[in-house]
């Protein structure tokens, strides 16, 4: 079973997310990424999708243009939950590759 972060989990994890708000209304994490293009976008989101559907988490997100905006929350714990962080983390790692 999948539970939901309490305030101290959420206090200790939350602040080693550097881009990532909490987004009170969905209770999850939110982050806009920015790139190059279009394509550079595209890249990212699609390698974001496969290490998702390995891990069977996936993220709400829009793409517009360069502008990729994603939220993470987990719907089986009603909120933020360590899956969420653990991609979160995982998002940040593909990022960091996309700009190198």
């Amino acid at each position: 079973m999948i539970t939901k972060l309490d305030e101290a989990q959420r206090a200790a994890l939350l602040p080693a997310l550097g881009g990532w708000t909490h987004e009170p209304v969905r209770d999850g994490l939110a982050r806009r990424f920015v790139f190059a293009d279009f394509v550079a976008a595209f890249g990212f989101m699609t390698r974001v999708a496969l290490l998702a559907e390995k891990a069977d988490h996936h993220p709400e997100w829009s793409n517009v243009y360069n502008r990729v905006e994603i939220l993470l929350t987990t719907h089986d714990a009603g909120g933020l939950s360590l899956r969420d962080i653990e991609l979160a983390r995982a998002i940040d790692a593909v990022a960091e590759g996309a700009k190198g």
